[in-house]
């Protein structure tokens, strides 16, 4: 055979050599890719097949008694100050029925799909808000324990508006009430009326002075408010007395803590009704300007009133529907803990515009006479 045609035979079999090797260490990297592959796809199915049948961690976790206690659990948590507080104040400032109709709209576009997400999510997982994301990634984790953060934050003020809450629950056991009128000054000649209060109102002093005992400059530290100080010691024990047993202790506190707000606003506004010019007040609540309707920053803060009146983002809506069966129906919960949020924020507006209209028919009239 001739020299050239052994080199080129020689060079041919080296070609076939690196080809099957070629071939050889394809089908190794391909074996090891799909053996990766059938290890995710076996996490995945293990993951589903631990919330369909339910882990020893789950077996173990607690349940609501009844559905009646978890609806008060969410409008509980769902209703505040939010509702009571600063839904009037933003419905007053934006016009009215102006700001009601943003509310609405946005409350059925945004709100509800919202919450029931995060409903759906914690009944499904039945994990509180840190093992919700830890489960769909651990890099998540960290806006579990962001919102756990969030919510001590808020419970840390709210604490404090409990505990202002006790201490003019305890002052009110007098009559006449003390910030009814304003102070007296005995001096030795005669007797006069506080500086001060006079300046301001008998409410307004007694507020600064005698409650919160404020200093008079930011420079000034003051002393301990020892009766502030109990009435905020009395709040915590009272939500740890509430806590400490868990859903079972607080499911039976929810009973009360939830129902007796709408004895209390149903109270006020049939008192608010009885009053002269409360219902120019609430004619103007639910009269829409237009043209303030149509301004962003209305839809801005309406949109921000929703998630901060439904608690979304906040975690706690995913730790309550986490001790519900998974297949409780979400559905029906979202829509109807979200439009009990909308009624109350409603009868508090009107408990509110019911006393503006009547301060102003005072006002009207003092106008006239003078």
């Amino acid at each position: 055979m001739p020299k050239n045609s052994k080199v080129a035979k020689r060079e041919l079999d080296d070609d076939v050599v690196d080809s099957v090797k070629d071939l050889l260490s394809n089908e190794d990297s391909c074996e090891e890719s799909f053996k990766k592959s059938e290890l995710m796809v076996q996490d995945e199915l293990d993951k589903d097949r631990d919330i369909e049948d339910g882990s020893d961690i789950d077996d173990e976790r607690p349940a609501w008694n009844s559905k009646v206690q978890y609806i008060l659990a969410q409008v509980g948590f769902s209703v505040g100050l939010g509702n009571v507080w600063r839904f009037p104040y933003l419905c007053q400032k934006n016009g009215g029925g102006a700001y009601l109709v943003p509310y609405l709209i946005l409350l059925l576009v945004i709100g509800i799909p919202v919450f029931f997400l995060e409903l759906s999510v914690g009944q499904r997982i039945r994990r509180g808000s840190i093992g919700v994301w830890n489960y769909i990634s651990p890099k998540m984790g960290g806006i579990g324990f962001s919102s756990c953060i969030v919510c001590l934050f808020v419970a840390l003020y709210y604490n404090v508006i409990i505990g202002w809450s006790l201490f003019y629950f305890s002052q009110s056991f007098q009559h006449p009430l003390p910030w009814d009128q304003c102070p007296l000054v005995k001096n030795a000649s005669y007797t006069y009326i506080e500086p001060e209060c006079e300046k301001s109102s008998a409410t307004t002093y007694y507020w600064y002075r005698e409650a919160l005992n404020i200093s008079n400059s930011i420079s000034e530290g003051g002393g301990l408010n020892w009766r502030m100080t109990l009435c905020l010691l009395a709040a915590w024990i009272m939500v740890c007395l509430a806590m400490i047993k868990g859903i079972q202790s607080s499911g039976k506190v929810m009973y009360f803590s939830s129902l007796f707000p709408y004895l209390v606003l149903t109270c006020f506004l049939v008192r608010a009704l009885l009053l002269n010019g409360s219902v120019d007040g609430i004619r103007h609540m639910f009269t829409p300007k237009l043209e303030i309707m149509l301004e962003p920053k209305v839809w801005r803060e309406a949109a921000t009133q929703v998630f901060f009146a439904l608690g979304l983002g906040f975690g706690g809506v995913i730790a309550f529907s986490s001790y519900n069966k998974r297949d409780n129906n979400c559905h029906f919960d979202a829509v109807l803990v979200s439009f009990i949020n909308f009624f109350t924020s409603v009868l508090a507006t009107l408990v509110v515009f019911a006393v503006l209209g009547f301060k102003a028919n005072i006002m009207n009239e003092g106008c006239i006479s003078e």
